[in-house]
């Protein structure tokens, strides 16, 4: 039996056919006889169109791809299923995912952890064969197609999670910032050769030359960016050293300040930024809370919260740190100035793609009481060292506060005898402030007025004696004490409460029995103790009590007292008889004798 020839002999070196309606036309009718024709026969269509089309078999297969329409696969019945447990397919990606860099490298295969986990006895990735009834291990695409199935494959966990989109409610409601390094460029003024902005090379400073880092650490160039949230209007100040509370304070001064040919300015509401130390230090923070700002930081490792101003720094870079290269400068004071002219030329020109306006057009629409003044730059630098003060309400709600008087009735929930903290005010003059905090601990600022005094040193709101004796009004402790006296003496007012203590009555209606909690005291039986009888002490012997020696003086003193008179002349003869001192035991004897002597004198009228 002889078979056709079915080779295909390809034309040589001829030009690609385009499909023409009759080519189309062609391939129709191929499609159906191919698809009509009995296993074996095919080829000689297929042969047999190539000749005529002048094409090679696959672009035959190619160009049949684009003119028929195949049928749909059939979808296996066990599709989707899969065969690895879920606690498995746990303990699989646990080591997966721990064995991880944080570059999200996975140093771990799914194989490798299926052998390290199989033979510790902590998985069973087995699958009975219902033909053969032999336990068949999973291959590692079944064990992938599994961790995929229950979302616990590492691609999958290592998704970023869904995010929130954040709005500001107008300009200056919420600022974001950060510090950035300049990786390009730093400022040494080692030499004449290297004084301004220089260029890193990297063929002098990178990880293995780290005595070259080291060397210009301190005069690296440092960027603190600023972002206005609804505008997008960006702020960029370059300092030198490093991420320091001190170099935060200054960029956020000088970003609020009011700067020539840039209307963005003022304090804002809220203040957003990363969880670096320099950022929540108590410098800074110190500032914020005398501003009346906000700050929030986000958690680490959610630069998502700040997305703004992380595309600031790529913006500055790509925008205004490219130029550089061209014109170099000469310190840090001409890199600001630079800075600063590019921020304008930028915010004021280049279109936001959310709001289709330039940045300098969005922020202009801010309302008046959404602007706050910031005070003097030299004010703000004040406020980052001043600290806030405890001071005692005094009895005519006032404290004292650097040499002056302040008003503090308006404060919410003030009482006497309590204390307050007090801090300047930088917005208001004559004025203070109180450092409060609302339910959710958040810290408020309330402005408490400077009290004027005349030129006798009293208050100008003092009554005057005689014209006025009008009482302020009650604070919280006024009102509670009332209550307490009103509930004490089962009264309505505070008349009646008044009239019945002063009657005599019985505080809380003779209710109250204050014996009733020993009534209820359980009884209590102590157990007696042994003793022993004392017996007193036999004195065997006595030391004898020395006698004092009193002064002539004392003794005629206790001879006066017995009866005798106190004169010279007793002093006189006491001095002759006792030329050392009189002896306390022998005052008895002696008065006996001085007296029967003076009535021998009185009976005889003579001298003995």
């Amino acid at each position: 039996m002889e078979f056709p020839d079915t080779r295909i002999h390809r034309p040589l070196k001829l030009p690609a056919m385009a499909l023409n309606p009759a080519t189309v036309a062609r391939l129709v009718q191929l499609a159906q006889a191919t698809a009509a024709a009995p296993r074996g026969h095919k080829q000689a269509l297929y042969a047999a169109a190539c000749a005529e089309l002048g094409v090679s078999l696959p672009t035959v297969h190619r160009y049949l791809e684009q003119v028929t329409v195949k049928p749909t696969r059939k979808q296996r019945c066990d599709a989707g299923a899969v065969e690895l447990c879920r606690d498995d397919a746990r303990a699989i990606s646990a080591l997966l995912m721990t064995s991880a860099r944080k570059t999200g490298k996975r140093l771990m295969s799914i194989g490798q952890a299926v052998d390290m986990l199989l033979a510790n006895g902590e998985i069973n990735p087995f699958v009975l064969d219902a033909d053969s009834g032999e336990l068949t291990r999973l291959s590692d695409s079944a064990i992938a197609r599994a961790l995929r199935s229950y979302g616990m494959h590492p691609d999958q966990l290592n998704r970023p999670t869904p995010a929130v989109e954040l709005k500001s409610l107008h300009p200056n409601h919420v600022w974001q910032i950060d510090a950035s390094i300049c990786v390009l460029y730093y400022l040494t003024p080692t030499s004449a050769k290297e004084a301004g902005l220089q260029v890193m090379a990297r063929d002098q400073f990178y990880k293995n030359k780290p005595a070259n880092l080291k060397r210009i650490e301190a005069d690296r160039v440092w960027s603190y960016e600023v972002t206005d949230h609804n505008s997008g209007a960006i702020f960029v100040h370059y300092v030198m050293g490093a991420e320091s509370g001190t170099n935060l304070a200054e960029s956020f001064i000088a970003a609020i300040q009011k700067r020539p040919s840039d209307p963005m300015h003022g304090v804002p509401f809220i203040l957003m930024m990363d969880m670096g130390s320099a950022n929540t230090s108590g410098l800074f923070g110190n500032l914020a809370r005398r501003l009346q700002v906000q700050l929030i930081a986000h958690a680490p490792g959610n630069a998502r919260a700040t997305g703004q101003v992380e595309k600031a720094r790529d913006i500055i870079e790509r925008s205004f740190e490219s130029s550089l290269r061209l014109q170099p400068v000469r310190d840090l004071a001409d890199l600001n100035a630079c800075a600063q002219r590019w921020a304008c030329w930028y915010n004021g020109n280049k279109v936001h793609t959310r709001h289709g306006k330039t940045r300098f057009e969005q922020w202009l629409t801010i309302a008046p009481e959404q602007l706050r003044i910031a005070p003097p730059a030299p004010v703000c630098f004040e406020l980052l060292s001043e600290k806030v003060e405890t001071r005692k309400v005094n009895d005519n709600l006032t404290v004292s506060f650097k040499s002056g008087t302040y008003c503090v009735k308006s404060v919410p929930g003030v009482m006497v005898g309590e204390k307050l903290q007090i801090t300047v005010n930088p917005h208001v003059a004559n004025a203070a402030q109180v450092l409060l905090k609302d339910a959710d601990g958040h810290e408020l600022l309330h402005s408490i007025p400077l009290l004027a005094k005349d030129d006798a040193g009293f208050l100008e709101r003092a009554n005057v004696i005689g014209e006025d004796f009008a009482r302020p009004a009650d604070t919280l402790l006024d009102v509670n004490r009332k209550e307490v006296v009103r509930f004490a003496y089962d009264a309505a007012t505070d008349e009646e409460a008044e009239a019945k203590r002063r009657a005599g009555a019985i505080p809380l209606g003779s209710r109250i029995d204050p014996y009733k909690v020993i009534e209820q005291a359980p009884e209590r039986s102590f157990m007696p103790r042994r003793g022993n009888d004392l017996v007193p002490a036999v004195t065997t012997s006595s030391t004898p009590k020395a006698v004092r020696q009193l002064s002539q003086f004392e003794a005629a003193q206790a001879l006066a007292k017995l009866g005798l008179p106190l004169n010279g002349e007793l002093i006189t003869t006491l001095k002759s008889l006792y030329a050392d001192g009189v002896p306390e035991d022998e005052l008895p004897a002696l008065f006996d004798r001085l007296t029967v002597r003076k009535g021998l004198r009185v009976v005889n009228g003579g001298a003995l």
